[in-house]
């Protein structure tokens, strides 16, 4: 993978580039190209960077931030927390849905594909963006960390008035790199079902996004 192969919405290029100067960059598309070619991992190679193929930075209204793809078969493809049609809900989308319904009284019935969300400007971005199969966190030795910190970094200094939605304790240890008085911050705990009732039902992240961005004279997410 290179600057003429990484597929990425062109919007983005010069961030990547930005990145491709920074010695820790190249090495962490070698180190995930040895564990692909090793072991069994998810996404697919060519969707690693799907969240920043299908929503350009300049529709960016909201970051929503997890923490490493699914790691069972046919679930990630590149959006957090996203998985193509005709998938069974993972038990974390099942309660994000629950509390969607909750919250703004929608009902997303099975379908857990979030495209729709993503083109509408939500990043679904995690901060570990490949993973083993079975084995959570398992690539978390890799710099994804600095890679997500600096997109986060990037929104953050050149964006205004974004919501960052952070759910988890991968993702809050984010909160440090947003400016507050700049943009919303949402956080709560993971909507995995050994966390979810520890903060993160009743939380409303899609109302309280909703209000802000319309606060600040921008269009709604059509959750």
């Amino acid at each position: 993978m290179d600057n003429k192969t990484l597929l990425v919405d062109s919007s983005w290029m010069n961030f990547f580039q930005q990145e491709y100067q920074k010695s820790y960059f190249p090495k962490l598309l070698e180190d995930i190209k040895k564990e692909y070619q090793t072991y069994l991992c998810y996404p697919q190679w060519e969707e690693i960077f799907e969240a920043f193929k299908v929503t350009s930075l300049s529709k960016v209204r909201v970051v929503i931030l997890g923490q490493d793809p699914y790691h069972q078969p046919h679930q990630a493809h590149g959006l957090a927390f996203s998985v193509k049609k005709n998938t069974p809900l993972p038990p974390s989308l099942k309660n994000i849905f629950q509390e969607l319904k909750n919250d703004l009284n929608i009902d997303k019935g099975n379908d857990g594909n979030l495209v729709s969300w993503a083109r509408q400007g939500v990043l679904l971005l995690n901060t570990t963006l490949t993973v083993r199969q079975s084995q959570p966190n398992s690539h978390l030795q890799y710099q994804w960390a600095s890679f997500t910190d600096h997109v986060l970094s990037f929104l953050n200094l050149n964006c205004t008035n974004l919501v960052f939605i952070l759910w988890g304790k991968n993702a809050r240890n984010k909160k440090e790199l947003i400016t507050a008085e700049k943009h919303l911050i949402i956080e709560s705990a993971h909507p995995s079902p050994l966390s979810a009732y520890n903060g993160f039902f009743n939380s409303k992240p899609f109302s309280k996004t909703n209000d802000w961005l319309i606060s600040k004279n921008k269009t709604p997410i059509k959750w």
